[in-house]
C-alpha cells in the first residue's frame, strides 16, 4: 500500500510538471547558460509548489483551495507582472561565459524562489492535480495522515525527476553552444517570458477592472 502510493504519486508529480510552461523555459535557459546546478535549483522551487498543490489535493484543504480559486484573479496577476519582471531581468542580464560561469552559482536562492513563486502563482495546478488524483483513485486510498505524506513525498519526487531531466538534457545542449549562442537562448528565453506574462495579464485585467468598477 504505501510503495503503491509512494509510486502513484510519482507519476502523478511527474505528470503535472512536465506540460511545457514558462518555468520549463526558465530551467532550461538557465542550465544553458548558467549552468546544470542554476537549472535544478530552479526546478526545485517548481517541485516544492508542486508538492504544496498536492498536498492541499491529497489532505482536502478545501478552506486553502478555495482561497486560491476565490483570490484567483489577484494570484494570477502577481504571476503575471511576475514573468514580465523575470523577462526583462533576462533580456538586460548578459549570459556569462561557458568557462566561467559552470563551477559557481551565486544566485541559487533567487532561482529557486522564482520558479516557486511562478508556479504557485498558478491556480490551475491545483484543478489538474485534482483531476489527475481522481483519475488515479488515490484519495479514496488515503485513510491515515501518514498515507497522505507519503503520497505528497512521491508527488515532490516525480516532479523533482522531471526537472532533473531538463537540466541533463538542457546541460547536454550546453556543451556544443557558443557565447553568442547562449545569448540568442537568453534572448529567446525572455521572449517567451513576456509572452506568456502579457497574456496571463490580458486574461485577469478585464476581470479586475469589473471588480473595481463594481465596487
Amino acid at each position: 500500500m504505501i510503495s503503491s502510493l509512494f509510486g502513484t504519486g510519482i507519476i502523478i508529480g511527474f505528470a503535472i510538471a512536465a506540460p511545457v510552461g514558462p518555468v520549463g523555459v526558465l530551467c532550461a535557459q538557465r542550465t544553458i547558460t548558467r549552468g546544470p546546478v542554476a537549472g535544478l535549483v530552479s526546478g526545485l522551487g517548481a517541485a516544492i509548489a508542486d508538492s504544496i498543490f498536492g498536498m492541499i489535493a491529497a489532505f482536502g484543504l478545501s478552506i486553502v483551495a478555495e482561497w486560491i480559486f476565490e483570490h484567483q484573479i489577484w494570484v494570477r496577476l502577481v504571476g503575471g507582472i511576475f514573468l514580465l519582471v523575470l523577462g526583462v531581468r533576462i533580456l538586460r542580464k548578459r549570459p556569462p561565459h561557458p568557462a566561467a560561469s559552470a563551477p559557481v552559482n551565486d544566485d541559487a536562492v533567487k532561482h529557486f524562489v522564482s520558479t516557486f513563486v511562478l508556479t504557485i502563482t498558478n491556480p490551475i495546478t491545483i484543478l489538474s492535480l485534482a483531476g489527475i488524483f481522481a483519475a488515479f483513485g488515490v484519495v479514496e486510498r488515503i485513510a491515515t495522515l501518514a498515507q497522505g505524506w507519503i503520497l505528497v513525498a512521491g508527488v515532490l519526487v516525480g516532479s523533482s525527476l522531471w526537472w532533473l531531466l531538463i537540466a541533463l538534457v538542457a546541460g547536454l545542449f550546453r556543451r556544443w553552444i557558443s557565447h553568442e549562442g547562449m545569448r540568442y537562448v537568453s534572448m529567446t528565453s525572455a521572449g517567451i517570458m513576456l509572452a506568456f506574462g502579457i497574456y496571463a495579464l490580458g486574461s485577469v485585467i478585464p476581470a479586475i477592472g469589473g471588480l473595481l468598477s463594481g465596487m
